[in-house]
């Protein structure tokens, strides 16, 4: 089988390509802000909505490190992680086997005290319900009402995006 590129979609892809570093710098850039930060703010939320099914694969653990570095400086600081794009099916109980690093990873955070939710909206949307996922996982009425609801409550959003 041959592939054959035109020129546009040549530059598109360096394009495409040269954006993820981009990306990874406004994650650091926001979580570098919140250390930079002279008190404890209220919380951090982290938003993931990936768009891909195995998107906590690299978010989780890019989100872990990010926790594991603002809890340096701030010990007793509030993190939530809101999943709502497709990514958040990957925590159902029947993907667990096959997701089973992405499941221990959000069972580590919630030992931890990160409150994780998934999108009950998109749930049900695909025809999934609370009971599909597991009891460490919170399903929300819908993502972004509960990222509103911590925002209110004066958490920094940080929307995570791919940064490898």
């Amino acid at each position: 089988m041959q592939y054959r590129f035109s020129v546009k979609q040549f530059l598109l892809s360096i394009v495409f390509i040269s954006f993820f570093p981009v990306l990874a710098q406004a994650n650091d850039k926001a979580v570098q802000d919140v250390l930079n930060m002279k008190e404890e703010p209220d919380g951090v939320v982290f938003e993931i909505a990936t768009g891909r099914d195995g998107g906590l694969k690299w978010a989780l653990p890019q989100v872990q490190d990010y926790i594991k570095q603002l809890r340096k400086r701030f010990p007793n600081m509030h993190v939530a992680v809101v999943t709502h794009g497709r990514e958040q099916f990957a925590l159902q109980k029947n993907k667990k086997k096959k997701n089973a690093k992405v499941h221990s990873l959000t069972e580590q955070l919630v030992a931890d005290g990160v409150a994780l939710h998934v999108c009950g909206t998109h749930a049900e949307w695909r025809g999934v319900t609370e009971e599909d996922f597991p009891e460490y996982v919170d399903v929300s009425a819908t993502g972004p009402a509960q990222i509103n609801d911590y925002r209110s409550l004066g958490y920094i959003l940080i929307e995570v995006k791919r940064s490898k």
